[in-house]
């Protein structure tokens, strides 16, 4: 069995999900990291995990589909023989983005089985390894941190389904952090707000302008590095007695002011 704590981060080959991991690399853990490119597409995200002192693994997989869960984590315990926190990262938005007096049941089965369906039974499966390993061994501590969004309560009429599944997901993390609280397993939601990623690369001149105008009361896009830190900070158990809570990476954009 692996002697390093081990993180398996989805959606972990760029973006916010590629800043966790490094983050992650930084403070002393293994990390496996989940997409659905071909390894050979991954390579470099696989480089730059390693070149901060982690074993990097690459475990391809559609977390919305049920025998490709059960497959990456398999695969996760002939690799390592452990795991110690799990980051729901991975995540789409709509295809199209409309109004939702025109959102189509494709759109909405799409969003919500990958962002909130996958999640929830990934949970659910990590949940049920983690407690054997509390079984076998009474001082593991786990983490399970779910990545939703400022969209979990910031209204977006031309992408409801994507906002229905972020606030699926806050509740997912109550219920999951009430029931593994007594078994030494945190659970978290970290809210991003409007991180500079290739997802977001196609708003940019829009947001330049909101930043100038004071969408946030930091003026600056985030980073994956910012969320990156804070998910790092979970899973180290930096913040006890903490579980359930949600962490905003948003640079004040939902703090309400005058």
């Amino acid at each position: 069995m692996n002697k390093k704590p081990v993180a398996l981060v989805t959606g972990g080959t760029r973006g916010i999900g590629l800043g966790i991991a490094v983050e992650l690399a930084k403070s002393g853990f293994d990390v496996a990291v989940n997409g659905r490119r071909p390894e050979s597409d991954v390579k470099n995200a696989l480089d730059t995990i390693h070149s901060h002192g982690a074993d990097a693994a690459y475990v391809r997989g559609d977390i919305g589909d049920d025998a490709s869960r059960s497959a990456m984590l398999d695969a996760l315990r002939q690799r390592f023989g452990r795991l110690d926190s799990l980051v729901n990262n991975a995540g789409v938005a709509p295809d199209v983005r409309a109004d939702i007096t025109e959102t189509t049941e494709e759109s909405y089965d799409r969003v919500m089985g990958i962002n909130l369906r996958g999640p929830f039974f990934l949970t659910q499966a990590v949940a049920r390894w983690m407690l054997k390993q509390k079984e076998s061994d009474a001082s593991f501590r786990g983490s399970i941190i779910n990545v939703s969004s400022v969209s979990a309560t910031v209204v977006s009429i031309n992408r409801g389904e994507y906002c229905i599944s972020k606030a699926g997901i806050a509740m997912a993390t109550q219920l999951w952090a009430a029931r593994l609280a007594n078994d030494g397993i945190g659970v978290y939601e970290i809210r991003p707000g409007v991180i500079a990623t290739d997802m977001t690369s196609g708003v940019k001149e829009k947001y330049d302008k909101l930043f100038a105008e004071g969408l946030t009361v930091e003026q600056r896009w985030g980073t994956p590095e910012d969320v990156g830190k804070a998910a790092a900070v979970l899973a180290r158990g930096d913040l006890s007695y903490a579980t359930g809570q949600v962490i905003m990476v948003d640079g004040g954009l939902t703090l309400p002011r005058l």
